[in-house]
């Protein structure tokens, strides 16, 4: 995800300042991996430097002068194009679990184990992600089911690969 690009998004209902730009995306984006602010205020500079946001006022207070951002009309142009590029799927063709499991049949370890630590993790993970679903608003739901769906396709994939495992070890064998 482009935090540039995310950050001018969240300021097109209004001028906000670099804090409130960190809370909001936080809130929306961050459940798991919060900005830091050296990353809001420097992707802000990025921004100010490249014409999509300018600084709408600055406010005096106890600490730093607070400034306040605006998006520009490029910067709108910019979330505009940015909003209608569809995203590249992930073919996930260089898989490190893959080559776990090729290198585990190849040095005569237990691919099998392999698989089945691999499969114990993921299903941890989901049984967080339902608690986190069941518990969470209709944003936590939807982002928590993305991240279900992919795990379920993992899930296939780890049966399908236990499955033939037998035809894998012949063919990276020979």
């Amino acid at each position: 995800m482009s935090v540039g690009t995310t950050l001018l998004a969240l300021l097109e209902p209004g001028p906000r300042h670099g804090y409130d730009l960190k809370r909001a995306y936080d809130e929306q984006f961050g459940q798991d991996r919060p900005l830091a602010y050296g990353q809001v205020y420097a992707t802000l500079s990025r921004l100010l430097k490249n014409g999509l946001v300018e600084v709408a006022g600055v406010e005096a207070g106890d600490g730093p002068e607070r400034k306040r951002y605006t998006i520009t009309d490029a910067g709108v142009t910019d979330v505009e194009r940015w909003l209608a590029t569809p995203e590249n799927p992930e073919p996930y063709l260089q898989n490190t679990l893959y080559t776990k499991v090729v290198l585990a049949l190849l040095s005569g370890r237990s691919a099998t184990t392999v698989l089945d630590t691999q499969r114990a993790k993921h299903l941890e993970v989901m049984r967080e992600l339902t608690r986190r679903k069941r518990d969470g608003d209709l944003a936590t739901q939807l982002i928590c089911d993305h991240a279900l769906f992919h795990l379920e396709a993992d899930l296939r994939w780890l049966e399908l690969t236990a499955a033939r495992l037998d035809d894998l070890a012949s063919e990276v064998r020979a």
